[in-house]
């Protein structure tokens, strides 16, 4: 079934390619890639770095582009293979590729500055390493803000095994963001106002609404805690559709990549948020989307309306369209100040309604880490009380006061805003603005691995590090620290297995993501922990996930919202056979 369902789309993509918007994906050797044998597989793949115009949505944008394209060329690869990509930057600046996702020797991850230098102008660097594993991942330039002009790519590793579940046909879903402004010009904005692109912000119409609601007490007193945070509950994302296109597969919402299908076939899309700075909530209206994968790794099945996809995942879900109709692939931006969309269709040329963006979503005081909204009295016994309890607690709810556990340091410093005073586990929330919203929304305890991971040794110590910032000056860090003010690395011993404890001390989504390693994510699924390497953590959460650290090298860990990494949420574990110090013992 599974060669059967991959020659059929390859033949069906090379007939259709320019309707299916393939040439936008793969322009560079679309044969190649959509249809490697192993024996291709094993050839050098040449990707080169170039800075040329594209035509994004009818204007023409200076894009830095792999091969000529936005996205780059979808790279695909055999598990067990020893993969080769030679990569040449003819910029005037120096790049760098990172294989997102991918378990690869440190001198291979790149990342300039931590694996290796960097790929400098007029050189070729060879990446070359075993492939360990299978899925849908993406790669991407750690280099500057290159990300934001384009220099990101798919990436797909067909399994050596048979996959547990059937499909006729497969697509890459590639979302991101786009913005014909200079990313710097962006971070310049952002750095004097940091609430520059939201012009969403609350009305006196809405406080009366409130009042009339909730009473005059209680609106005047959250309007003067949201004034004491700096921020606005309508602060959704921090860059919006007021400068950023968005964009599916390289394409704008009226340019439309469409997707054919036959009635009756069972499609595979391989969702992959790319985007620098934007969070997206996808729906197919009409239908059932079923979750398969998740960062590349199988998961039980679940069946659901809607998922959020923070930036750096990626969903694998399975869709059978029944009749000869179109359906609109929408994926609505966070904040919901615009979407990237696209057509699954049964023929060239048909569309279907693109439905609504739907209500701002509005932070609340949970968001705050307050969790409901009281009386400052009342705070103050509840903190009272809190602050004698056990607070040591994993995803699951159960203490681990056996554990060592650091709480972090002065958080209150010139680094950090404010501190979640009462940070809770919120994964099975599924995110402002689709509460209650009448449709079946991926939460995180949906999650469950296919099979266990191996080492199920439970974990040895706990290393906890809070999100942190101050965002009227748009200071992003961990622990109240930029990267620039850390005195070393997080230390990992090699072959230890630990818990990291994220704890999100701001109003803001995080995507977190660890290279080199998996992070389990303890969400009350026992043995069967989703293994991820990117974790969203919503403000005001605390979430837990256990590591085997089993690549001894120096390795990335950071924020993946490109503007926050370059202003410091970014830290190197460094994994070693030396024994862990005692400042780090509690991480």
């Amino acid at each position: 079934m599974y060669s059967k369902s991959r020659r059929r789309f390859i033949t069906q993509a090379g007939a259709t390619g320019a309707i299916l918007g393939l040439n936008s994906l793969v322009p560079a050797f679309a044969v190649e890639t959509l249809g490697l044998s192993p024996e291709q597989a094993t050839r050098p793949i040449d990707l080169n770095i170039t800075r040329q115009p594209l035509d994004i949505g009818g204007r023409l944008g200076d894009t830095v582009t792999i091969s000529g394209s936005i996205p780059g060329p979808l790279v695909r690869l055999k598990e067990g293979q020893d993969a080769v990509m030679r990569v040449t930057n003819q910029l005037d600046e120096d790049t760098s590729i990172h294989w997102h996702g991918l378990l690869v020797p440190y001198e291979m991850d790149g990342v300039p500055g931590v694996s290796y230098a960097g790929i400098k102008p007029g050189e070729t660097f060879r990446y070359a390493f075993p492939v360990k594993q299978s899925g849908t991942y993406w790669y991407h330039s750690h280099s500057g803000l290159q990300e934001q002009q384009g220099h990101y790519g798919p990436l797909i590793i067909d399994p050596i095994d048979p996959e547990p579940f059937a499909y006729d046909r497969e697509y890459v879903v590639m979302l991101s963001d786009w913005t014909f402004e200079n990313p710097m010009s962006v971070l310049k904005k952002l750095k004097k106002q940091s609430d520059y692109y939201n012009y969403q912000r609350r009305t006196v119409p809405e406080l009366f609404n409130d009042a009339e609601e909730n009473g005059w007490g209680k609106t005047v007193r959250e309007r003067m805690v949201w004034a004491r945070s700096r921020m606005a509950p309508t602060d959704i994302a921090d860059i919006s559709g007021a400068t950023y296109t968005y964009l599916m597969n390289g394409m704008a919402p009226d340019s439309n990549w469409t997707g054919l299908f036959r009635p009756g076939e069972r499609i595979r899309l391989r969702f992959i948020n790319g985007a620098s700075m934007s969070y997206f909530d996808v729906r197919i209206p009409g239908l059932k989307m079923t979750v398969v994968q998740a960062d590349g790794q199988n998961v039980q099945p679940v069946a659901v309306d809607e998922f959020r996809i923070g930036v750096a995942e990626t969903y694998d879900v399975i869709v059978e369209p029944v009749d000869e109709a179109a359906y609109t692939i929408f994926a609505a931006s966070m904040d919901r100040s615009g979407f990237a969309r696209g057509t699954l269709a049964s023929k060239a040329g048909l569309e279907a309604a693109i439905p609504p963006l739907g209500n701002r979503p509005v932070r609340t005081m949970k968001d705050m880490g307050m969790g409901a909204m009281a009386m400052p009295g009342e705070m103050s016994a509840k903190k009272q009380t809190m602050g004698s309890m056990d607070m040591s607690r994993n995803g699951t709810g159960m203490s681990t006061a056996s554990s060592p556990v650091k709480h972090g340091p002065d958080r209150h410093g010139k680094g950090n805003t404010m501190v979640a005073e009462f940070p809770s586990n919120r994964l099975s929330e599924p995110g402002n603005g689709l509460e209650n919203n009448g449709r079946r929304v991926l939460v995180y305890t949906d999650l469950r691995s296919l099979s266990p991971y191996p080492d199920q040794r439970p974990p040895e110590r706990e290393v906890e590090l809070h999100l942190t910032g101050v965002m009227d000056r748009y200071m992003w860090s961990f622990d109240g620290k930029k990267f620039s003010e850390v005195d070393g690395p997080v230390h990992f011993k090699y072959g230890e297995r630990l818990r990291l404890v994220l704890v999100n001390d701001t109003m803001m989504e995080h995507p977190i993501h660890l290279h080199g390693m998996w992070m389990e994510l303890e969400n009350g699924a026992g043995e069967y922990r989703p293994r991820k390497h990117t974790l969203n953590v919503k403000p005001g959460e605390r979430l837990t996930a256990l590591i085997s650290a089993d690549a001894p090298g120096n390795w990335a860990f950071h924020c993946h919202l490109l503007y926050h990494m370059d202003m410091g949420m970014f830290r190197v574990v460094s994994v070693t056979n030396d024994a862990v110090s005692s400042e780090n013992r509690n991480g």
